[in-house]
């Protein structure tokens, strides 16, 4: 299978993703680049809807980084665990600093990438 990404993906571990609108957890991360993010979802989302998310990160010396972004839904797919979905995710709105944070935080030494 050939990859077509541009970036680089980390693959997460258990960090919770809250859509800002409603207040409540829509997923986990699996793995996230500077242009977007795998989520495994609970239940479907609405098909190529726009989200606002926000996850925490910790930076290298462990202090917590909250990260908002606007996302726009691209695919979903059920996962192999019954009730679980996948769902792709690329950013349309982040701010700057946190775009450059994210990109540390994906080329962090020890990284394991998908």
């Amino acid at each position: 299978m050939n990859e077509y990404r541009r970036a680089k993906r980390r693959k997460v571990g258990n960090i919770d993703v809250l859509d800002t609108m409603t207040g409540m957890l829509i997923g986990k991360l699996s793995n996230l680049s500077e242009t977007g993010m795998l989520l495994i979802l609970g239940e479907p989302i609405a098909s190529d809807a726009l989200f606002q998310l926000r996850f925490t990160l910790d930076d290298p010396s462990g202090k917590s980084r909250q990260v908002e972004v606007g996302a726009h839904e691209l695919w979903s797919d059920e996962a192999a665990a019954p009730g679980q979905v996948w769902t792709g995710f690329r950013f349309i709105d982040v701010a700057p600093e946190d775009v450059a944070f994210i990109r540390e935080w994906v080329d962090a030494p020890g990284s394991q990438y998908v």
